[in-house]
């Protein structure tokens, strides 16, 4: 998927021409299990799966399980799926928890050389004493501790001998240093909290610094790909790895990339949650939420997150990309492979008045753009449904649709003519009175069936068709940035209009739909039958428009 050469590739090029064993390659992915993987999480994974498979090299999924209050099995379920979904396999299943005793004995040896102290302090008074970018900070009272007695308190620490807070363990670097994370960073912290894989046996847990370039290690990980929040990182990462380094084998290398930054989405963990929580989606996968479950449920594939990643390319530099890039991915995908149906979301009834009383199968291409697609057969009838929006008792100028005494080709059927129009009681139109031209069918060959009219409009059979609930959805939000809105009024930025729902009539094809199969409604979009549907009810999301709405919506 990865077409041109990135500078990560560059990398890897660099390193083999030096002399780097190419069977020694190997990468990983390592999410946390405290949540649903999203759109940014895609990145990461096309990236170091795509890195494996061009490079013939390993690749680890790591699940980083060092917050058991957060993390749960089912997080640890979705994320497995998800990356199976997208169509990758993994070599190995590593956890970090695989890892805590040879953690815990590493973390005890550098306590025993004085690179690691127990300090007493309180959460904020380390926090305090940490100073500023420009400032030195202060020593803790505990820098000097003896080490039996940092080595007491911490074997007693892992025996849970310790509220939460009474103690941490943090490494002896420097408080003068120019980056703050090495300004004695905290490396373990007790934690009384049931953990899903190793239950209630651990009391204290690794910080990430701490554990990351450790298990890169352990698992022989040759490039350790992190975005660019953790460049600052880098340092802390390389300081402990200089401590368990064996020389005979493999020393990780930590780069950087930017993350994918898109438009009118948010990837914060917490401000999705929040959107959970408070019901303004109905749940993870809320088509309109963009955790790859979402996605997956609205009708995106495999192939178009792909191809948006490589689209959008792997840089040194972070940057927006536009939902627009995203929405023509997925529509280019599916312009290949999806059958076209009629679908009316808001019928009108249509009374074809010279009509016999009687039904004809007419023959439709299912996919102009795939030749093998084959047809259907679509029956018509006297009375048919079009979109009420299809007709207007008083139309502007150059509109083509049905009006009073105008024509319309009724798509791969015959043209019409609104001849009257007969209202209810409170004078809304509830059906139209129509001639049709017998001789105009289409593809029959007439002279009358090539005659040209400037409106063509979708339909259905009110007498052979399947009733269908539609999903309308739109961008979530209307702010392009609403990543700047803190989670209280992150509410202010969202789309009221996001979501709107239909109940019409589809081709009577609709009901032999199987979930997740995606269809072009003709005029309208792409639509994915939903996990909702049964016998009864057939529910359609929308996945995306025919053409990119929103920026013309925008100037309105």
């Amino acid at each position: 998927m990865i077409d041109s050469k990135n500078f990560i590739e560059t990398i890897i090029d660099q390193d083999l021409s030096s002399g780097f064993e190419r069977s020694n390659l190997r990468f990983r992915f390592p999410p946390e299990p405290n949540g649903f993987l999203h759109i940014g999480h895609v990145k990461a994974i096309v990236l170091n799966f795509e890195l494996a498979k061009k490079y013939n090299a390993k690749i680890n999924l790591r699940f980083d399980d060092t917050n058991p209050e957060n993390e749960d099995q089912s997080y640890i379920d979705s994320i497995k799926e998800d990356i199976s979904w997208l169509g990758y396999k993994w070599d190995k299943e590593c956890y970090a928890s695989d890892y805590f005793e040879t953690l815990y004995g590493w973390a005890v040896e550098l306590i025993k050389k004085d690179k690691a102290y127990i300090d007493s302090q309180t959460s904020s008074e380390i926090a305090a004493q940490k100073g500023t970018p420009t400032k030195a900070g202060t020593e803790s009272p505990y820098r000097n501790r003896p080490t039996e007695e940092s080595l007491e308190i911490f074997s007693m620490m892992k025996k849970g001998n310790f509220k939460q807070g009474k103690h941490v363990l943090r490494a002896k670097i420097s408080m003068s240093s120019s980056n703050m994370l090495m300004r004695d960073p905290v490396i373990y912290r007790a934690i009384d909290s049931h953990h899903p894989r190793t239950k209630d046996r651990w009391k204290i847990y690794p910080m990430y610094d701490w554990t990351h370039g450790e298990s890169d290690y352990i698992e022989q990980v040759s490039h350790s790909l992190c975005t660019l929040e953790f460049k600052p990182h880098r340092d802390l990462y390389d300081w402990f790895l200089d401590f368990v380094v064996d020389p005979k084998k493999i020393r990780p290398k930590q780069r950087e990339f930017a993350r994918l930054n898109l438009s009118h989405t948010i990837t914060s963990k917490r401000k999705l949650f929040s959107l959970v929580e408070n019901n303004f989606v109905s749940g993870w996968d809320d088509p309109r939420m963009p955790t790859i479950s979402g996605l997956r449920r609205r009708g995106y594939t495999p192939d178009a997150l792909k191809k948006f990643v490589a689209t959008a390319g792997v840089a040194k530099r972070e940057n927006i990309i536009e939902m627009s890039l995203l929405e023509f991915c997925i529509r280019e995908d599916l312009n290949k492979k999806c059958n076209r149906l009629m679908v009316v979301q808001d019928p009108l009834k249509i009374t074809i008045s010279n009509y016999p009383e009687q039904v004809e199968k007419l023959s439709l291409i299912n996919n102009p753009e795939n030749i093998d697609s084959g047809s259907r057969n679509v029956v018509f009838s006297k009375e048919i449904f079009i979109e009420q929006s299809d007709f207007l008792e008083d139309p502007p100028k150059k509109y083509f649709r049905l009006s009073p005494g105008n024509e319309v080709r009724l798509k791969g059927a015959y043209i019409i003519k609104a001849e009257e129009i007969i209202k209810d009681p409170s004078g809304s139109i509830k059906e139209v009175i129509c001639s049709y031209d017998p001789k105009s069918k289409s593809g029959s060959g007439t002279p009358e069936s090539q005659r040209k009219v400037k409106g063509t409009l979708h339909w259905v059979s009110c007498n052979s068709n399947t009733p269908v609930v539609i999903r309308e959805y739109d961008r979530l939000f209307e702010h392009p940035s609403p990543g700047e809105f803190s989670k209280e009024n992150l509410v202010q930025a969202i789309n009221k209009e996001s979501i709107n729902i239909f109940n019409g009539y589809g081709e009577k094809e609709l009901s032999k739909a199987s979930v997740s199969e995606s269809f072009q409604f003709q005029r309208k979009g792409y639509y994915v039958k939903d996990a909702d549907s049964n016998k009864e009810k057939h529910v359609f999301n929308k996945t995306v428009s025919l053409r990119d709405n929103w920026k013309k919506n925008q100037t309105l």
